[in-house]
């Protein structure tokens, strides 16, 4: 979903609002050159909320491309999924002075943002439509291979769209990022048996709703 968008260079939009937050950290002082792109999460942030944009610029070439392939999932319109997480990225900006490696590892902290605003907007708009141009179909797969792939595609797509937005990001996180339940109930701010239970709420209305139609067609 959104592949594209996934796929291409991490586009500059987060730094498009910025610049307005950055006016509170004062003026950068000088400092000695720094090894941005070897330096660990929590060493960028330190930096980033002392001023340095060029640190919290690798962070967003670093965790960006994620946030976004995670918003796409939960908001499958390119540019809203780009415009919250650039508001996720101005947000981690103003707020890293705040954040405290002891408690939490900074990847969680900033997707929680992420997923947070995802499923605020998704519970505030109407689900939107899938790009125009997204075809799941092998092009040299036959017509009646072809027909029956988007029909099951078609029937996936509604039926995830249906699910509660916690589901839906639990399981974008899980089965689509590959990451553990631990993990995810951090994102999440949930407890671990509170996420199997999502799991396992959203895998039976899977089942139930694309059972009968399974069962229809081989019928």
């Amino acid at each position: 979903m959104g592949s594209e968008y996934a796929r291409r260079p991490w586009p500059q939009v987060a730094w498009l609002g910025l610049a307005s937050c950055a006016a509170g950290h004062g003026t950068l002082p000088m400092i000695s050159p720094r090894a941005y792109g070897t330096a660990p999460d929590p060493e960028l942030v330190s930096w980033s909320a002392r001023g340095d944009r060029r640190a919290f610029d690798e962070i967003v070439t670093r965790h960006g491309p994620f946030a976004l392939r995670v918003a796409l999932r939960l908001i499958p319109n390119p540019p809203v999924a780009e415009d919250l997480v650039q508001e996720a990225m101005v947000r981690a900006w103003s707020q890293a002075s705040h954040f405290d490696p002891s408690r939490a590892r900074f990847t969680t902290w900033l997707y929680r943002i992420v997923v947070n605003l995802c499923i605020d907007q998704r519970r505030r708009a109407q689900p939107e439509p899938m790009p125009d141009n997204f075809d799941p179909v092998d092009p040299t797969a036959g017509a009646d291979e072809m027909m029956e792939v988007k029909e099951r595609h078609a029937a996936l797509v509604g039926a995830l769209r249906d699910l509660p937005v916690r589901q839906q990001a639990a399981m974008t996180l899980v089965y689509d990022e590959g990451m553990s339940g631990a993990e995810a109930a951090r994102i999440l701010g949930l407890s671990a048996k509170a996420v199997e239970r999502l799991l396992a709420r959203a895998r039976a209305y899977l089942r139930e709703r694309l059972q009968p139609e399974r069962d229809w067609k081989e019928t």
